[in-house]
């Protein structure tokens, strides 16, 4: 950690809010780069933005850009990013490569997670977090945003899991590994597209300023790691459960045809769930994600009212 200055570049604005505890927001990039076609992108990266600025937090938006961990990024910079040419999708296992060959890579849940620990941002907004597999006892395909959040101390903001997972093995996973799951004013663990899984969160926390204090409360103890902070789409934007379900699995039928494994998974089948929805699944993408930026900024606000 002695040469993280070396790596790491904070813009001037976050710099100071860090320094004097206020409200951060850490973003993701590979929503931008492989989650969202071009220029639909770039509207909903400055959209975003406005959201957190908006409740009275600072966005700062992650990257690996010219042998840099970027925290904020300048217009230009989130352009490169949404344009998407030659940008990887970078996992923690990646980032020294991209580091040293000055790669371009766009940030997933685990490194966003990593990049916002070593800046001093405890909050971060996602669409929803990685997990185990469909099949992963036989393809040990398991998304490392779930190690990712056993061992670093950042709340995760999302629309619980994609449901295109193994919602239950993947809850199995975060309490074996010691993570709470908490729910924003529900019951029931969030399915992304779905407000309800058919599982159950740990705990329903009716307010954000609850929020806060549970997760200042696990880390006054020092007790390791991050937590799922699930947020259910809003009712307006859901989608139906059996619906989307049988759209998933014509879609898992398609990418096993294709060979496609490992972290292209995620980005095909977004894409073929989409063209079967015929974009309304997009659609319910981006409400979800305004929606989770809004409450990760309310929880970073009250978070900076407790230190």
């Amino acid at each position: 950690m002695n040469n993280l200055e070396k790596y790491l570049t904070i813009t001037p604005e976050i710099q100071e809010a860090i320094a004097n505890n206020k409200p951060v927001v850490a973003l993701e990039s590979t929503i931008l780069s492989h989650g969202m076609p071009y220029p639909e992108n770039v509207a909903f990266a400055h959209k975003v933005e406005e959201i957190v600025r908006g409740e009275g937090a600072i966005p700062a938006t992650t990257a690996i850009i010219n042998g840099k961990l970027k925290v904020g990024l300048t217009a230009d910079e989130l352009e490169l990013m949404c344009k998407a040419e030659n940008v990887g999708k970078v996992s923690r296992r990646d980032v020294a490569v991209y580091l040293a060959t000055g790669k371009v890579g766009a940030t997933t849940v685990a490194t966003t997670m990593m990049i916002a620990a070593m800046a001093g941002i405890q909050v971060f907004a996602t669409g929803g977090i990685g997990g185990v597999h469909r099949g992963a006892t036989e393809t040990m395909d398991i998304s490392a945003d779930l190690q990712e959040l056993a061992h670093t101390p950042v709340a995760v903001i999302c629309a619980g899991a994609k449901s295109l997972l193994d919602i239950g093995l993947t809850l199995e996973y975060l309490e074996t590994m010691g993570v709470p799951v908490v729910g924003v004013d529900t019951d029931d663990f969030p399915a992304f597209y779905c407000r309800r899984s058919g599982f159950k969160v740990d705990f329903n926390a009716k307010d954000e300023k609850l929020i806060a204090k549970i997760l200042k409360t696990k880390w006054d103890l020092n007790l390791e790691g991050g937590a799922v902070i699930a947020n259910p789409i809003p009712a307006e934007y859901e989608l139906d459960f059996n619906e989307i379900e049988s759209v998933i699995q014509r879609a898992l039928e398609l990418a096993k045809e294709r060979g496609i494994r490992g972290k292209e998974t995620t980005p095909f089948l977004l894409k073929h769930i989409k063209e079967m929805t015929e974009g309304v699944s997009f659609a319910s993408n981006l409400q979800l994600a305004y929606n989770n930026a809004r409450v990760a900024s309310k929880i970073a606000v009250e978070l900076a009212k407790l230190d």
